[in-house]
C-alpha cells in the first residue's frame, strides 16, 4: 500500500515538472513573439556631418608650385542601427517567476546613406580653377568617396553600440513589464558593431584587383 502511495507521488510529480516545464516554454515562446514583432522599434537613427575637402597641386617641377586649386564641401551621412530582434529564440529566454533574464544579438549597422543631396559646396573658400589648374567633377566624386571610406571605417567608435543598446534596452523594458516581468535583465552576446562591408575602390582599382 506504501509503494502504490510513493509510485502515486513520484507520477503526479512527474505530471506538475512536466506542466511546469510547458507552461514555461509557452512563456518564452510567448516573449520571443512579442519581441520579434518589436523588432522594427528598436533601431537608433544618427546622423553625421561631415566636411569634405581636396587640394590639387599644378607644378613645373617638383619643387615649383605654380598654382594649387582647392574645394570644400558640407556633407551627411544617416546611419540607422538596431537589433536583429528576428534572431532570438526560446534558447535566449530564461524565466523564473515573475524574473527574465534576455541575451541578444549584437548592434548592425541596418542601413549607411551618404546622399548626394546633401552636398552642399563652400563657394567661398573652394577656389576649383586656379591658374593652369582644375578640380574636376571626377577629382570631387573622388573627395566624397575618400570621405565616405573615412567615415565608414569610423562608425565602430561614434557610439553606436552603446546608443542603440541602451535604446533597445528601454524598449524591450517596457514591453516585458508591460507582460507581467518585474526583474528583467538585459545582455548582449557581442559589443560588437556589425557592418556589411562594402567596396567603394575605384572602377580601375576593382578591376585591377581581379586580376
Amino acid at each position: 500500500m506504501g509503494k502504490r502511495r510513493r509510485n502515486t507521488g513520484n507520477f503526479l510529480l512527474l505530471i506538475g515538472l512536466l506542466v511546469v516545464s510547458a507552461c514555461q516554454q509557452d512563456q518564452r515562446g510567448l516573449v520571443v513573439g512579442k519581441i520579434q514583432n518589436a523588432s522594427d522599434l528598436a533601431t537608433t537613427e544618427f546622423t553625421v556631418d561631415k566636411i569634405v575637402h581636396g587640394t590639387k597641386t599644378k607644378k613645373l617641377s617638383w619643387f615649383i608650385k605654380l598654382s594649387e586649386a582647392r574645394f570644400l564641401a558640407y556633407s551627411q551621412a544617416k546611419i540607422k542601427s538596431g537589433i536583429d530582434l528576428s534572431k532570438i529564440n526560446a534558447d535566449d529566454i530564461e524565466i523564473e517567476d515573475k524574473r527574465i533574464t534576455l541575451s541578444l544579438p549584437p548592434v548592425k549597422v541596418i542601413n549607411f546613406s551618404y546622399p548626394p543631396s546633401s552636398f552642399v559646396e563652400d563657394s567661398l573658400i573652394s577656389d576649383t580653377r586656379a591658374f593652369l589648374n582644375t578640380i574636376s567633377i571626377e577629382d570631387q566624386e573622388e573627395f566624397f568617396r575618400q570621405a565616405e571610406l573615412d567615415i565608414r571605417s569610423n562608425l565602430a567608435y561614434m557610439g553606436i553600440v552603446e546608443t542603440t543598446q541602451e535604446h533597445t534596452r528601454t524598449l524591450l523594458v517596457q514591453l516585458l513589464k508591460a507582460l507581467g516581468y518585474e526583474e528583467i535583465y538585459i545582455s548582449f552576446k557581442s559589443d560588437e558593431l556589425l557592418i556589411d562591408q562594402v567596396n567603394l575602390l575605384p572602377a580601375e582599382e576593382d578591376t585591377a584587383s581581379d586580376d
